[in-house]
């Protein structure tokens, strides 16, 4: 079992296409190689965090086709375009829902990494003084990675369209300059 990181899909939006220059000729070839490569890396056991603007649809049927194609357990950080994942025929499809989440990540090697998941970025977060990772989405790609920050975007238009395995934020993470900040970090 993995845990996965998801962000800014955008299913059924037409015009994010043209907004973040995807590489795709209409919405439904958008969907499909969405939907292709995020169950080509995330299994049935799998935990994935999705950290928001995952469809842009009316209808509630229109998320939970999608919602029913996608492997692994899922936890759903709101976003700013969610009020469609608020619906009662949605949430069923969520482990959990909320607006900001923390949570511990067990690795392989002993010990955990507390990581704090926002759809938004931040400059700091709880524990940031301490080597927690901060993982967003939102920007598109955007932003300049900081490598003296904690923190990367994991929206899918800054990973090819795939969602990011812990692994690989691992990876990032391991060649950042961080340095913990120079003051009392006593509690």
């Amino acid at each position: 079992m993995s845990t996965l990181f998801y962000s800014d899909p955008h299913f059924g939006h037409a015009n994010i296409i043209k907004y973040c220059n995807r590489p795709f000729e209409s919405v439904s070839e958008m969907n499909e190689t969405l939907i292709k490569n995020y169950n080509s890396k995330v299994q049935p056991n799998d935990t994935v965090y999705i950290l928001g603007d995952f469809a842009f649809y009316r209808e509630p049927e229109d998320v939970t086709k999608i919602l029913k194609r996608l492997n692994g357990i899922k936890h759903f950080v709101f976003g700013n375009h969610d009020k469609i994942m608020r619906h009662e025929k949605v949430r069923p499809f969520f482990k959990a829902m909320s607006n900001f989440e923390e949570i511990y990540v067990q690795q392989k090697a002993g010990g955990s990494q507390h990581i704090t998941l926002c759809h938004f970025s931040m400059k700091v977060w709880n524990q940031s003084h301490r080597g927690s990772w901060q993982l967003y989405g939102h920007s598109h790609g955007t932003l300049p990675d900081d490598p003296n920050s904690m923190s990367i975007d994991v929206g899918v238009d800054s990973h090819n369209y795939f969602p990011v395995s812990f692994e690989e934020v691992k990876e990032i993470m391991s060649k950042k300059t961080w340095k913990p900040p120079v003051y009392d970090t006593a509690d």
